[in-house]
């Protein structure tokens, strides 16, 4: 994927038909981290179309420990004046001598293969990269834009229909998969307490199970961009399991504009859930959909190690409090599934 992919650009322009304030990004600079991630690279874009088409002079520092994907990824891109590329680790100290005004922090491994070969790093990374990037964010006075997940709710008392971004839930920290959601949660710890001892402003988003042109699909373990997968390299759709458990997909757009929508109108300090509720699906019917839709087959392949998923039963977010900011997901499942696959067409 790259800036001038034609899907891209598309996803692009329909989130800058979004009503939304983004004068308050003019003139300003701001720093990305994990930029080779899907959510962090589409933000990374649109910053850029907001300099391409109203001269927006926003300045964009671009953090990545791994050189040559970042370059495979924004391609010619890093060739451009107002793009600036920090080639390091999130968990190293980071020295910026000019101001930042905003930090997007969206380092983090999450993907089932991560999770089961390097824990440790996904630990290091939530960890220290939080407290990394509140040092820098406490040295700027810049405000800190972090990527949480759903995940930090953890098992969910029976009574509960939708998970308010007050709710918690239980997470045993014994499981193989809870080097992901612990160390969310203390990173969660972290920002609170750099407010409170500093007052490092913040605004929190837990998001789940965002999709879309640019992900992550070969090697990665998730149910979407295994499926993605798939259909791509035109092969029968494999499940893992039963299929019958329940997930709500968000197209990437969506998710970029609801992080604006935080950005610009939400309160600080404060917790935001973003998710796709409109239309959940279990992951049968879905392969179903997909095998229908592209001529393929469906066959299963059961595993017997769970330790790579979570293990308790799915519960929506209730998505109130970003809706009261003027926010609604626009994208149809198949259709932004469609972008997707399309996206990796060349």
């Amino acid at each position: 994927m790259n800036y001038k992919n034609n899907k891209v650009q598309e996803d692009l322009k329909y989130i800058l038909n979004e009503t939304l304030e983004l004068d308050i990004l003019r003139n300003k600079i701001v720093l990305v981290t994990g930029a080779n991630g899907m959510i962090a690279t589409y933000l990374i874009y649109f910053f850029m179309l907001l300099n391409d088409t109203y001269d927006m002079n926003i300045k964009i520092f671009v953090l990545s420990r791994n050189k040559n994907e970042l370059e495979k990824r924004f391609l010619k891109d890093l060739n451009r004046k107002d793009i600036v590329p920090l080639i390091q680790d999130v968990c190293e100290e980071i020295n910026i001598d000019e101001k930042i005004d905003y930090i997007f922090h969206m380092a983090s491994s999450a993907n089932p293969d991560s999770i089961v070969n390097n824990p440790i790093g996904i630990i290091k990374a939530n960890i220290y990269g939080t407290f990394n990037v509140l040092e820098l964010a406490k040295q700027k006075d810049a405000e800190v834009i972090f990527t949480s997940t759903r995940e930090i709710y953890g098992k969910m008392p029976d009574n509960i229909q939708f998970i308010k971004e007050e709710d918690m839930g239980s997470l045993n920290c014994f499981e193989g998969r809870a080097c992901y959601p612990e160390s969310k949660r203390m990173a969660e710890a972290i920002l609170i307490n750099y407010y409170l001892q500093y007052g490092v402003k913040f605004k929190n988003l837990r998001i789940a199970h965002v999709y879309g042109p640019g992900m992550k699909i070969e090697n990665d373990g998730r149910i979407m961009s295994d499926m993605i997968y798939d259909v791509v390299k035109h092969k029968d759709i494999v499940l893992k399991s039963d299929g019958m458990a329940k997930r709500a997909f968000c197209y990437v757009t969506d998710a970029i504009s609801a992080i604006l929508y935080i950005m610009t109108k939400g309160k600080d300090c404060e917790s935001y859930n973003i998710s796709n509720e409109t239309e959940e699906i279990t992951i049968k019917e879905l392969a179903e959909k997909l095998a229908n839709k592209y001529g393929l087959n469906v066959k299963y392949k059961i595993q017997e190690n769970k330790r790579a998923y979570t293990n308790f039963k799915r519960v929506g977010l209730d998505n109130s409090k970003l809706e009261e900011l003027g926010w609604e997901p626009k994208v149809k499942l198949m259709d932004g599934i469609d972008r997707t696959v399309r996206s990796f067409e060349k």
